[in-house]
């Protein structure tokens, strides 16, 4: 039996844009599976969460995710993934540069995606905030551009937000918060001022870029960690630090569309798309038309046609916004509703 769940993040329009949107929207695969399959999940949940939907669901999918409802502990698992060593002599944190400008009364996370920092440009931001951290007790580790490990112990309980859930908002509220936060806070101005006319950013602001001028403290302990909700064969393009999960999996694949996805499947599987993330952070809805109609063509047509010719299943779609998650379960006996008309009614409120 092959089984498929797909995790779409932002596969859910805002409330207040989807008629428009939908109208826009030409997806008749999506829409027949969405029509003819049952809703087995739809929760509400807090707009103002540590980390958004798709983020909880899958880190509680594989044992990520801590009580306290803080960002995922997912920073030692991503270390691991890079090779990093580690050790039990303290907490690890995610540390990302990251670009924070000022609105009109409140200062507000930019989606780090639209950096596009490279090696060099990190390699150097990183030499100035290895001993700002080393002065304050802290080990510094560079793992990639974007990602960064620190070491801090005496932070393990600070509670914090992954930049997606933070990137857009006033920054106040998302920022780590518990023991220890004014000595983070130190620490992170400690770095801002040592960046603020690095050559780094005056290059960049002369290429119309973005200066990278702060940094974004999540991913540490947080409480204690629950079992697994589910269990999974094989998962599917895993990116980013969502690569931190696939220590918890058995088998991790690549595909770039139904066609190259269906030969390696096996048993339960699991697909993260995620071409709507960044638009939809951005409110970039011409991007997420252009994305979702990408994703008709390259996933959800052949992959109804797999569901229809037996080849797989069932197919579950785990669609989610920043506020919302909705689970809708397809199979080859549930596409036999002829006498229900496809439609992407269900993406609606």
């Amino acid at each position: 039996m092959i089984e498929l769940d797909i995790l779409l993040p932002f596969g859910l329009p805002p409330a207040e844009l989807s008629a428009d949107l939908l109208r826009e929207l030409h997806a008749p695969a999506l829409a027949t599976l969405l029509a003819r399959a049952k809703l087995a999940q739809q929760e509400q949940r807090d707009g103002f969460q540590l980390a958004l939907p798709h983020e909880t669901w899958l880190a509680q999918q594989f044992g990520f995710a801590g009580n306290d409802g803080s960002s995922p502990p997912v920073a030692e698992a991503l270390m691991q993934k890079a090779g990093l060593q580690t050790d039990n002599a303290g907490a690890w944190f995610i540390l990302q540069p990251v670009h924070i400008h000022i609105a009109r009364d409140h200062l507000v996370l930019t989606d780090p995606r639209q950096l596009g920092l490279d090696e060099n440009e990190a390699r150097a931001l990183f030499k100035v905030a290895e001993p700002l951290l080393a002065e304050a007790g802290k080990a510094l580790r560079f793992g990639e551009p974007g990602i960064w490990f620190v070491q801090a112990g005496d932070w393990a309980g600070l509670r914090t937000a992954t930049p997606d859930a933070a990137c857009g908002h006033n920054i106040d509220i998302w920022m780590p918060a518990g023991p220890q936060e004014r000595n983070w806070r130190k620490v992170q101005n400690e770095v801002q001022m040592h960046w603020f006319n690095h050559p780094v950013n005056e290059q960049r602001e002369a290429r119309g870029e973005k200066p990278v001028n702060s940094v974004w403290l999540w991913g540490g302990p947080s409480g204690t960690g629950t079992r697994p909700g589910a269990r999974y064969d094989k998962i599917f393009n895993l990116s980013g630090w969502m690569q931190a999960f696939c220590a918890a999996a058995p088998r991790h694949g690549e595909a770039g569309d139904g066609a190259q996805l269906l030969p390696q499947m096996a048993g339960r599987n699991l697909l993260l798309l995620d071409a709507l993330l960044e638009p939809a952070l951005s409110s970039d809805w011409a991007g997420w038309l252009d994305g979702m109609r990408k994703l008709e063509e390259r996933w959800f047509a052949p992959l109804l046609q797999s569901l229809q010719s037996a080849k797989l299943d069932t197919i579950s779609l785990i669609l989610t916004h920043d506020a919302r998650i909705s689970r809708f379960a397809a199979s080859r006996p549930s596409l036999r509703k002829f006498w229900v008309k496809p439609s992407l009614a269900r993406l609606c409120p």
